[in-house]
């Protein structure tokens, strides 16, 4: 088993300044009048985010802040790909029967997005919570973790990764919340290993209408008078209006990244104006009115613009995510593993509540007023709220972790 090994982020000052070199040679498209976000990410925008990235943002100041999180390194060898060097966060909880607890992120999110629970994880202990060991994984080919070279690499060679990662740590059972493909990835683990995974929390439910060809009959029935009635809450109405929109307006990058990566990556590895625009549209509009600080706008674009295998690799994954022995699906009942489901007003998939129950055994659900596809960073304290009151012990989740229950105290 390979060794835990203390990481330090060094981007190099020739990196650093190439980009600069870039930005200041940057050219910039015309743009019609009045065409506000209809066209993609409007230019007077980017303009504002390339110079403060060129004359404002500082690296060293960013890298130097991330060092003082417990970052952590460990080699992970994966069946046909050989080993993998796996940047991660390791925040240990002072009570040491606290819950395991994998977040793992998604395109264009990062490790960084847990940073915004930690506060609330760790006062929950004081306020008579659970605590929580808190895991968060640089996926490979995404920030400081190694870049897979072969082709081939699905869901079920992620899965694994984070699974390792957790046996590696000693955490034979955990759980975890899972965001973006991260929703993807911990569904398939529960699948994988469900001995492992005790209970997923996720904000992006993949879930499907009931099918008329299910053993139990009544949930079809019950959605099909409903769809045919329109009985459906103002919430859900909204939710699926939104949805319908989305597949419509907001998935061609999707669909490129799914079918031909290679070819968008020359413009986007060449062009770092060229990738900001691409990050920074999907950033503003999956959000539910959240004010990014050009700060934080850069700092995200950064993590992969100086990730370890480039910014290329983090789009191959949604060309072998629909591929494979195990593509990334919606539906489909998975037993064993208990579920959290978060129903967020600007996730990018806002679906009826009762479709979830067609994922497995629910045994925590809240809507949300407010939020959207990166909630953990625009709404942490709901995340973390969810999680404590899931494994809290009125939570349906309590207890689901053998002799990691979160208390002092443990069930009987």
């Amino acid at each position: 088993m390979s060794p835990i090994r203390p990481y330090t982020i060094r981007v190099s000052q020739t990196e650093v300044d190439k980009l600069n070199q870039k930005l200041a040679l940057s050219e910039f498209p015309n743009e019609l009048e009045d065409a506000g976000r209809n066209y993609g990410a409007p230019l007077g925008e980017v303009k504002r985010l390339v110079t403060f990235w060129k004359d404002v943002f500082k690296w060293s100041v960013v890298e130097k802040e991330m060092n003082k999180l417990p970052n952590f390194e460990t080699t992970i060898d994966v069946d046909g790909f050989g080993p993998l060097d796996i940047h991660f966060l390791h925040e240990v909880s002072s009570v040491k029967t606290a819950i395991p607890l994998l977040f793992v992120h998604g395109w264009p999110g990062s490790f960084l997005e847990v940073t915004r629970l930690l506060p609330f994880l760790q006062e929950s202990a004081k306020n008579h919570g659970p605590a929580f060991h808190v895991v968060a994984i640089s996926l490979p080919n995404f920030a400081f973790s190694s870049g897979v070279t072969k082709r081939g690499f699905g869901l079920q060679h992620y899965a694994e990764v984070c699974h390792k990662l957790m046996l590696v740590l000693g955490y034979y059972e955990y759980v975890t919340c899972g965001t973006d493909i991260g929703s993807s990835i911990t569904r398939l683990m529960s699948k994988l290993y469900p001995s492992s995974l005790k209970a997923l929390y996720t904000n992006l439910v993949p879930a499907l209408p009931p099918s008329p060809w299910s053993l139990n009959p009544f949930p079809f029935l019950s959605f099909l008078a409903r769809h045919i009635l329109n009985l459906y809450t103002p919430a859900e109405k909204a939710g699926l209006e939104y949805t319908r929109y989305f597949q419509k307006e907001g998935m061609g990058y999707y669909n490129l990244q799914t079918t031909k990566p290679q070819t968008v990556s020359y413009a986007l590895v060449d062009s770092p104006v060229g990738f900001l625009a691409w990050m920074w549209e999907k950033m503003h509009d999956w959000t539910d009115g959240y004010v990014w600080s050009d700060e934080e706008v850069c700092t995200w674009v950064s993590l992969y613009w100086f990730s370890r295998a480039g910014v290329e690799s983090g789009l191959r994954l949604y060309y072998e995510s629909t591929r494979g022995d195990e593509p990334a699906r919606a539906g489909g009942y998975i037993p064993h593993t208990k579920l959290g489901l978060a129903y967020f007003p600007r996730e990018m998939f806002r679906l009826p509540k009762a479709w979830g129950h067609g994922l497995g055994n629910v045994v925590y659900e809240k809507e949300h007023k407010k939020g959207g596809h990166f909630a953990a960073w625009e709404v942490p304290e709901a995340v973390a709220g969810d999680l404590i009151a899931m494994f809290g012990k009125d939570g349906g989740a309590y207890g689901c972790v053998k002799g990691n229950a979160g208390y002092a105290s443990q069930p009987s």
